[in-house]
């Protein structure tokens, strides 16, 4: 049995407005890509935020690498982005990547920054250009560069492509896939389904506490009998919820 980077088992957590994960099952094996999608407040970043001990679970197990998530030594060997990246802005991108190194426990190499910021669409000028001010892209590809940078053999990227044009988008992308040659695990959390269909072995429905669906996105728009993910994954929630006002 190939090994696990992930597992959830049984995952429950509760906010005062109720249940936002609900006896939630998932394994990520080591090496595969998963896209984790749902709408706004479906629970996505509550659920990567759950995995990497930013908030405790009401019941329910975590594991990275079979180490329990709770415990420092799970996170060893993953690099993370969260949704809304915010480099400190007291620093220009060179120190930011610098310091984000010594905290990976990996050398900082120019050479390497460099190559990465060209698979970015980064300018170079950002390794000397004050943090605050940056772009919003800007600050995203930095914040991409520093995981990239890492090399971990895990990922978890909550919405990565937010703030990309389409030409880093596309660059990213690209690079993400000689990274699944050299099999690395990435889960991530994303609204744009296309992204999911290029990259991922998996794609996960998150909608009201429960995951909805887990398959290849060709499994997917089989069995909601359509060749479009966009239009198998709103006939997924059509499954819960009944059809939109508009339909």
């Amino acid at each position: 049995m190939q090994d696990l980077a992930i597992r959830f088992h049984n995952v429950v957590k509760q906010y005062a407005q109720g249940v936002i994960l609900n006896d939630l099952n998932l394994d990520v094996r080591a090496g595969e890509f998963v896209g984790l999608v749902g709408v706004n407040g479906a629970g996505k970043t509550t659920l990567i935020k759950s995995l990497l001990d930013f908030g405790s679970i009401d019941s329910g197990q975590i594991e990275i690498f079979g180490v329990a998530h709770t415990n420092p030594d799970a996170r060893r060997n993953l690099a993370y982005l969260p949704e809304r990246f915010l480099p400190p802005h007291y620093l220009n991108g060179r120190e930011f990547l610098r310091y984000m190194s010594s905290l990976h426990s990996v050398d900082y190499n120019e050479a390497r920054v460099e190559r990465i910021f060209e698979t970015l669409d980064l300018d170079r000028t950002a390794l000397v250009k004050p943090v605050r001010q940056f772009s919003k892209g800007m600050a995203q590809k930095l914040g991409l560069a520093a995981c990239l940078l890492s090399d971990k053999m895990l990922l978890v990227l909550d919405e990565p492509m937010s703030g990309l044009d389409p030409k880093a988008r596309g660059l990213l992308k690209s690079y993400l896939m000689e990274l699944k040659n050299q099999a690395r695990t990435l889960f991530f959390s994303t609204h744009m389904l296309a992204d999911v269909e290029q990259l991922c072995d998996r794609i996960v429905i998150l909608h009201r506490g429960k995951l909805q669906f887990t398959g290849s996105p060709a499994q997917c728009c089989e069995k909601f009998s359509t060749g479009s993910l966009e239009q198998a994954f709103m006939r997924c929630l059509e499954s819960i919820d009944g059809p939109s006002p508009s339909a």
